[in-house]
């Protein structure tokens, strides 16, 4: 390891230190992380596939289905490669840019997954409030300009953290007690004043967070009470039932983020630190790993289009027409 410099404002790089007090178990930790890694990547890969190829699924419940599963690759590999390059082979040292980058996919990523969970509610929204308007309002126009304002709004907002990040003096040493670049993490390392940083992360948590979770609650409040008024008890459960696989992904994106939120502000003295990185990531791998087994297992349309990818008969060849003169032996000689 090089002799690094603590006096110098700005380091050529930093340690990531993985999940300090199990640097012997760190084998064993990469297990279940590179695990969740291949079924996120495979999951995914494989619902981008399937609606891309299934003209059944050319609907915007399953374009924002297709964007969230493209989010959740992106957050991923954004920090599981580095991840398992410290549990492996001992490569802790990253360098100061590389972070940034690092950071600012990170939570770029993040911001667009709950950016397009609040997109989903609002489809199923109109889709079961207002189901003869559907097709006229969520046309192909409008959900990409919905994509790319939420791809907008999250690199918009997280941009300032890199900045905010690298303009601060770094004297208090390169070693960061984590697995990645997280905004706190490198800036509890400055000398500098830091508070900027902390409420402007405060400001964009209630810019996205807080604006997305309030969307999604308004938007089932009116699903809920568009449900009860159907007068038959079968059509409130099929109506209802398309919202299931959409209400599962909310609950594990959110509750491991919440969990994490309120370990970091009220449990820090009493919850390991180890506790608080092992946790941390699965707030970010949990989520992308279930969301294709979800889908998958709760919505119909795309375990037909499984069904129909693999078991439908497709001839390995097109039928070849061949001449009657070649039949008649005009073009053979005995």
């Amino acid at each position: 390891m090089h002799d690094y410099n603590c006096t110098r404002l700005t380091p050529a790089s930093f340690i990531l230190n993985g999940v300090p007090g199990l640097e012997g178990a760190h084998i064993w930790l990469s297990l279940p992380f590179c695990s969740m890694y291949l079924i996120t990547v495979l999951g995914n890969c494989g619902l981008l596939c399937l609606i891309y190829l299934e003209e059944s699924l050319h609907r915007p419940m399953y374009y924002f289905l297709a964007l969230l599963s493209f989010t959740d690759i992106v957050q991923c590999t954004s920090i599981v490669p580095k991840m398992l390059c410290i549990f492996w082979f001992d490569l802790k040292e990253i360098s100061f840019n590389a972070c940034l980058v690092q950071m600012f996919f990170l939570h770029t990523s993040t911001g667009m997954e709950s950016g397009v969970l609040m997109l989903m509610a609002l489809d199923r929204f109109v889709a079961i409030c207002c189901p003869l308007r559907y097709a006229t309002i969520l046309t192909n126009s409008t959900i990409g300009k919905a994509a790319f304002l939420t791809f907008f709004r999250g690199v918009i907002l997280i941009i300032p953290f890199t900045l905010l990040t690298k303009r601060l003096p770094y004297c208090k040493g390169i070693i960061i007690s984590h697995t990645y670049c997280d905004h706190m993490s490198v800036a509890k390392l400055s000398c500098g004043n830091v508070k900027v940083n902390a409420i402007y992360g405060l400001m964009v948590a209630l810019l996205i967070g807080v604006f997305d979770i309030l969307c999604i609650t308004v938007s089932y409040i009116m699903i809920l009470r568009a449900v009860i008024s159907l007068s038959s008890a079968e059509a409130r459960q099929k109506a209802f039932s398309t919202c299931t696989a959409h209400i599962c992904a909310i609950v594990i994106t959110y509750v491991p983020a919440f969990f994490t939120f309120f370990t970091h502000r009220f449990g820090g003295h009493t919850i390991p630190h180890s506790v608080h990185i092992f946790v941390a990531n699965l707030y970010l791998l949990l989520p992308p790993t279930l969301n294709p087994i979800v889908y998958g297992i709760k919505t119909k349309q795309i375990q037909e289009g499984v069904f129909k990818f693999f078991l439908s008969k497709r001839p390995l060849k097109k039928d070849i027409k061949v001449n009657p003169k070649i039949l008649r032996g005009k073009y053979f000689h005995r």
